[in-house]
């Protein structure tokens, strides 16, 4: 079996003087620092003090479940002769919380938005949609169901 490893550091940044004194004392900005790229700038969800201007955790890991698909998705029209001309995904996911606060993402939907050519296979540039979810690593690695809704375009070419 091949593995793959990845690495990134986290550096908490919201310390207003007094550090976690109280839980209004302190902002949850952090950066997220991988080697050889850009820094991201992260916080949590508004709803639990964080900076709106700011990545989140939620926001990423949906983000990283429709990028994964994507990427997958081109691979497979790639070798399957399709040919995508645009694509994007206005996924949502929800979350739900506990009594005791704790909380799990419940479900995620991705709404693939493709552009093909019209030399393409519209049908089979449908099906590889299922494909590439059973194939996306961030998709098979959560413990809740990833659905997609894909729309699939011809143009002219």
């Amino acid at each position: 079996m091949q593995e793959h490893q990845y690495k990134s550091m986290i550096t908490w940044t919201g310390n207003k003087g007094s550090g976690t004194k109280s839980y209004k004392d302190y902002d949850r900005d952090y950066n997220i620092l991988i080697e050889g790229k850009p820094t991201l700038s992260g916080s949590s969800d508004t709803a639990f003090r964080g900076n709106a201007e700011r990545h989140n955790p939620e926001d990423m890991l949906l983000a990283s479940i429709s990028s994964c698909h994507m990427l997958w998705y081109l691979h497979l029209c790639s070798v399957n002769k399709i040919i995508v001309t645009d694509y994007s995904d206005p996924a949502v996911a929800t979350m739900v919380m506990n009594p005791d606060g704790s909380g799990q993402f419940a479900s995620a939907t991705l709404y693939p938005h493709v552009t093909i050519t019209s030399d393409s296979n519209v049908q089979k540039a449908k099906d590889l949609h299922h494909e590439a979810n059973k194939l996306c690593f961030i998709a098979r690695s959560v413990n809740f169901p990833v659905e997609h809704v894909p729309t699939i375009n011809s143009i002219q070419t």
